[in-house]
């Protein structure tokens, strides 16, 4: 019996990145309906994968070592850079057919696309990117497909998550209690999220905005757990993380306060008001060790607007 061809994709990365490449992968499920399609990422994200049918197994890795197992992918698709790190950790497993950004020092990837595009000299946004891959490989793909179907009841509770995987994107603690605190005295339940090593930081949030300590959902949750909370909430605010796409992926109202970054990368997507993006207009180093100076500069009045113009937004749409 032939064995299954197996499609292998790298993107060993985080929450946001994972749901930032969901379109790309689900065009590799389009255009490859006969294989096994394999995803090299980080374990904890298996849930997710399974849930928004990105993938048909994980490969555990969050890193760029090589990978476990005899592994020969009929395709192997490159998802998380431009190289040559992550095309050559592909291009040793022999798959018949790579596709990858072109990398002078990685031959495998000769007349593959550019990582710039001539459409964006500069950069463009981390759902097209890997989308663009895809077109110019030969393989159709669509931006649009970024929801994810969670199954959740509506609780409208507001989810405040302070963290972020960098302190250059992580907007003052002090701040996010004020906003939690304004929040609560209108009358709405808040949680406060963070990953394991975020305990601390949203306990504090927490204990400076008068919540109780229940209110406290950071390191409790996990991935599916954090999916069904967002998705069931009424409002999420965030900086730049994982959290963020997935309000952008539920359809959950957030507004999200950007950095170092530009939203134009990293953002939600401009046809979507409900998700309210904040940015200094200044860019910097999204890996810095200090919050970025750009993300300082919006102040806690400047988010209670958009809190109350997401709100209004989301209203005029269940109206219409």
């Amino acid at each position: 019996m032939t064995p299954q061809p197996v499609v292998l994709v790298l993107r060993a990365l985080g929450l946001g990145d994972l749901l930032a490449a969901l379109p790309a992968l689900r065009a590799l499920g389009d255009a490859f309906p006969g294989h096994r399609r394999l995803l090299v990422t980080d374990p904890a994200l298996a849930p997710l994968v399974r849930l928004a049918g990105a993938a048909h197994h994980v490969v555990p890795s969050r890193d760029l070592r090589p990978l476990p197992g005899p592994l020969r992918p009929d395709v192997a698709v490159n998802l998380h850079g431009r190289g040559p790190e992550s095309s050559r950790l592909l291009a040793a497993l022999r798959p018949r057919r790579l596709v990858a950004f072109a990398h002078p020092d990685v031959g495998e990837t000769a007349g593959g696309p550019r990582w710039l595009s001539q459409e964006h000299p500069s950069d463009e946004h981390e759902v097209e990117r890997w989308c663009r891959l895809l077109w110019e490989s030969g393989i159709p793909a669509d931006t649009d497909r970024l929801d994810l179907e969670v199954d959740a009841p509506f609780t409208g509770v507001t989810v405040v998550h302070p963290g972020a995987a960098y302190p250059a994107r992580r907007w003052p603690p002090e701040r996010w209690a004020d906003v939690a605190r304004h929040e609560s005295r209108s009358g709405r339940q808040v949680v406060v999220t963070g990953g394991p090593g975020e305990v601390e930081l949203a306990s504090s949030v927490a204990a400076m905005a008068g919540l109780p300590p229940r209110a406290v959902r950071a390191g409790r949750t996990g991935v599916l757990d954090l999916a069904r909370l967002v998705a069931g909430a009424g409002l999420v605010l965030c900086g730049d993380t994982g959290v963020a796409h997935l309000a952008t992926a539920t359809r959950t109202p957030s507004v999200v306060l950007f950095g170092p970054t530009p939203p134009g990368l990293w953002g939600p997507p401009p046809d979507r008001p409900i998700h309210r993006a904040l940015w200094a207009g200044r860019g910097g180093d999204p890996r810095g060790h200090r919050p970025d100076p750009g993300l300082l500069r919006i102040t806690v009045a400047d988010v209670l607007a958009e809190i109350a113009s997401a709100r209004a937004r989301r209203s005029l749409a269940g109206s219409s």
